[in-house]
């Protein structure tokens, strides 16, 4: 089979489409035939060789597939062999064949395409989970996502009013992004190459001089002290990433933290996948119900094959790639 393989630490020249054998489902493991499969940015961060991405070589990156369901390993019973379904994977969705965990691999109903499908098992249940869960959302607070025209950013757009609606401010790494996210929904969004001070002023008049509700931050600590200067009084700041890849500085101080009423919550995708699958896998058929209803539509850059992908990793590199990318297999 085809396969993205990533052969050492750096950039595009190191993404390789290979012949690799395709992988057989172990116990409790399902393996798919792959129509579609998501990127994201943490397949660069493991590009990169980001710190917590391991030192062994070669890697073979993809967090989400969608396709059919080609082999069962022993003891799952509640799937069958040409289901269309969906998986959130722990490595090696980028492959024309993909191994995922049963408890995380959930049908498609009916009507949803699988190139859209394909968005749900990291894209959109990060998101819900980001929202819902860590965040703990509540209709009508206002919400300030950094990254506002990425994968995440773009879902939260999607998703809010689906929540309860709400004030959407947002953040961007490059000026020319802003009209992008403001397409998507968010009521104002401001480049990061701003002055810190005025870019907090901004903000605040932005959501009528309150402090904002829920900060979703993929920027490592890079902007923590603006999360918390705009926090509303038990706002609450989520940490999901460190985009940077830098080592991040150390989190603000004890007292920082009691004075501003603020709570501080880390949120790691591989870290559910391990202690809570069934969380994630509940996040994904939420997802799923939301596309198969109409109510729900997620923009979607879908890729000709493999050998497109690499590019578009670079385009995620650099803060150049728009909203959500899928490669067709």
């Amino acid at each position: 089979m085809r396969a993205l393989v990533m052969t050492e630490a750096g950039g595009s020249e190191h993404s390789h489409v290979l012949d690799v054998e395709a992988p057989e489902p172990g116990p409790g493991q399902v393996a798919i035939d792959v129509t579609h499969a998501g990127l994201n940015f943490v397949d660069v961060m493991a590009r990169r060789g980001d710190n917590g991405y391991g030192t062994d070589w070669p890697r073979h990156p993809g967090k989400e597939v969608a396709g059919t369901v080609r082999a069962l390993g022993e003891g799952v019973t509640h799937l069958a062999v040409g289901t269309p379904v969906v998986a959130a994977t722990r490595a090696g969705g980028l492959a024309e064949v993909a191994v995922a965990d049963a408890a995380l691999t959930v049908p498609v109903p009916a009507g949803v395409p699988l190139h859209v499908a394909a968005t749900a098992p990291l894209g959109l249940a990060t998101t819900l989970l980001l929202l819902t869960d860590a965040g703990r959302f509540a209709p009508g607070e206002s919400v300030l996502v950094h990254s506002a025209s990425g994968g995440v950013g773009t879902a939260v757009a999607r998703l809010l009013p689906h929540l309860g609606g709400g004030r959407l401010l947002g953040t961007v790494g490059r000026p020319e992004k802003t009209a992008t996210a403001l397409r998507n929904g968010y009521h104002a969004v401001h480049a990061r190459d701003t002055d810190p001070a005025e870019l907090a002023a901004r903000l605040r008049a932005d959501n009528d001089g309150r402090g904002i509700d829920l900060v979703l931050d993929p920027l490592g600590t890079a902007a923590i002290d603006l999360d918390l200067d705009l926090l509303a009084p038990g706002g609450r700041v989520v940490l999901f990433g460190n985009a940077g890849g830098s080592a991040p500085d150390p989190l603000p101080s004890f007292p920082r933290l009691l004075a501003a009423n603020a709570t501080l919550t880390g949120f790691s995708h591989n870290g559910l996948l391990t202690h809570a699958p069934a969380k994630v896998a509940d996040a994904i058929r939420r997802a799923l119900d939301l596309l198969a209803t109409g109510t729900l539509d997620t923009p979607v850059t879908v890729l000709p094959d493999l050998t497109a992908v690499p590019a578009a990793h670079d385009l995620l590199a650099t803060g150049h790639g728009e909203g959500k990318y899928v490669v067709t297999l």
